[in-house]
């Protein structure tokens, strides 16, 4: 059954955190306007909007799309075009070029095109081509709100059958090298162990007893896997259609009417798949031989057979949860989680054909991603995840609502924008699109580490200073934001003229933990920021002035309150507290 939810409007804590965990941020404004929603009420605001397709990225050297046209000497070069695509990516996540009404809708989609590529990854320098990224990320798109599609097939399950003849996946796991005779074994391997079935709940599994035993399947289900899979190709003319999707895709290697690299025998499973077979349907055959329908039905077949596997849709859950809740880092933290909250999930995404959508949305009405539950808590999830460098980056600029230039009119600023941003995200330990392995970025699979990755010395170095870029006017950086219209601008006067009330009242949309805000030890219950914590904000703000004197300062409008803000914001956003969502 689905996890219980909480009722009630959120309120201001809980409507910052959700939009956190669910977009890639607000503005203090959208929060406020949250905070007077129920959960029922915010979920539908978020997800359950009609959105604009994306506009076509631009190619600056030719002013127009290439994406679905395709390329010519008149464009830019291949490593160029792949940069534009990452930089028009970050564009989304932004909301570029979107009314402000759906700006939050379209960010929360945004969100989720985000997570899909987290799960099926790729590697820009190995697909290496601009087209096959952008089709895949089209195909992500198209799945990430699969609740609005009626089609009961567009769903996680049908993705990872479409994803295994996507170009950009043929490319990075060398199907397109898997052949009758030759089999390469990549992406039957990575199939198995990271997009579907999963290694298992990570710490709690027995150890082998015998080599290629990996507990929930075997080397021999890989090797079967593999020749169900063989026989295709990376279609560099995209003119392969799928018929679902209308999306380009792979080929098989031959003809349509003779897959002749497919292994055509009967494909046995070991007994950790009840020793099934996955064999070719005889009518889709064509004198016997493959072709491109009986090899797709394969595929089919065995993507049927993983999900038969209870662990699957527990795996995909375990990526949800991380993704948006909290990674456990024991395996006692695990085992804690895994029954009472994964289990129910991975039963909502059965019962729901295996959309995520369903999933995702009765997650984030949930007692359990607010800690809502009756009784003491003491595992909250608020401040529970280190934001990502996309998050980080991203969310700044939204919240104090940094424009970027639009792509269709100013192209080239457009693009040295969002350039900027994907470049920041690599100071602070993500490579864009470029992951070190196939996996993908380690805080989204890596046991027992998780989303810990994002922090050492150096990276943490590289996010306060990116903090102290776009705050302080009198560092080098692209964007700037004035605090001092910022907080003139967007908060009361009495609250901004009060140099204590000024720091609570920040703190609560910058920080994740907000409860009972106080500067006296004695009325502190330490359930949030504690008193000492919130005295340093203002120690830090004020310098040698007192507070008197800033309300006097405030009120008749100093010149220097911009470099006195500065102090604070800065104090505020380079804290460990703002590292986290």
């Amino acid at each position: 059954m689905p996890l219980p939810e909480i009722s009630g409007t959120l309120g201001l804590k809980r409507a910052a955190h959700l939009l956190r965990r669910a977009t890639f941020g607000a503005t203090k404004q959208q929060i406020d306007s949250f905070s007077s929603l129920t959960p029922t009420q915010a979920i539908i605001s978020l997800f359950r909007q009609a959105l604009p397709d994306p506009v076509l990225p631009i190619d600056p050297k030719t002013g127009q799309e290439w994406v679905l046209s395709g390329v010519t000497d008149a464009n830019s070069d291949g490593g160029e075009l792949e940069t534009y695509f990452k930089s028009w990516l970050v564009g989304q996540m932004m909301s570029n070029g979107v009314a402000p009404a759906l700006s939050l809708a379209y960010s929360a989609r945004e969100k989720l095109v985000l997570f899909l590529h987290t799960h099926f990854t790729t590697i820009t320098s190995k697909v290496g081509n601009s087209r096959s990224l952008y089709f895949q990320n089209q195909l992500f798109r198209l799945f990430a709100m699969d609740a609005l599609n009626p089609d009961p097939d567009i769903n996680f399950k049908t993705l990872t059958v479409k994803v295994s003849v996507d170009n950009a996946m043929l490319r990075l796991l060398d199907g397109n090298l898997n052949v009758k005779g030759s089999v390469n074994e990549n992406y039957g391997r990575e199939l198995l162990e990271l997009y579907s079935l999963g290694r298992g709940l990570e710490g709690t599994l027995p150890p082998a007893t015998e080599q290629g035993d990996y507990i929930l399947y075997t080397e021999e289900d890989v090797q079967a896997a593999a020749k169900v899979l063989s026989g295709w190709d990376v279609d560099t003319t995209f003119t392969t259609l799928d018929l679902d999707t209308n999306l380009p895709r792979g080929k098989v290697k031959g003809s349509p009417t003779n897959a002749s690299s497919h292994d055509n025998d009967p494909k046995q499973f070991s007994a950790r798949f009840s020793n099934a077979i996955v064999q070719p349907d005889p009518l889709l055959l064509s004198g016997g031989n493959p072709t491109e329908a009986s090899a797709l039905d394969e595929i089919q077949q065995l993507i049927d057979l993983i999900y038969t596997k209870p662990e699957t849709a527990k795996n995909i859950c375990w990526k949800i949860y991380r993704f948006f809740v909290y990674a456990p880092h024991t395996p006692t933290e695990s085992l804690a989680i895994d029954g009472p909250i994964i289990t129910e999930m991975a039963n909502t995404l059965v019962s729901n054909n295996y959309k995520i959508q369903p999933v995702i949305e009765n997650l984030l009405r949930s007692q359990h991603f607010y800690e809502a539950a009756a009784g003491t808590v003491t595992d909250d999830n608020f401040g529970g995840i280190i934001k990502s460098p996309l998050d980080l980056s991203i969310q700044s600029l939204r919240f104090f609502e940094v424009p970027i230039p639009d792509m269709t009119t100013a192209t080239t600023e457009f693009y040295e924008a969002t350039g900027d941003i994907v470049r920041t995200l690599y100071d602070q330990a993500m490579s864009f699109y470029e992951p070190y392995d196939v996996a993908g970025y380690d805080a989204y699979h890596q046991f027992p580490i998780y989303h810990r990755f994002w922090i050492t010395p150096n990276t943490l170095a590289n996010r306060y200073a990116y903090v102290r870029s776009i705050i302080t006017a009198a560092e080098p950086g692209m964007f700037k934001i004035n605090v001092y219209d910022y907080v003139k601008n967007n908060i009361p006067n009495g609250i901004a003229a009060d140099a204590r009330l000024l720091v609570i009242e920040l703190a609560k949309y910058l920080l994740p933990v907000t409860d009972n805000l106080t500067y006296d030890d004695a009325a502190d219950d330490t359930s949030g920021l504690t008193a000492p914590r919130i005295t340093y904000f203002l120690e830090r703000f004020l310098q040698t002035f007192d507070e008197a004197y800033w309300t006097t300062r405030w009120n008749a409008g100093a010149g220097d309150l911009r470099d006195q803000l500065e102090y604070l914001f800065n104090a505020l956003m380079q804290s460990p507290e703002y590292q986290l969502a």
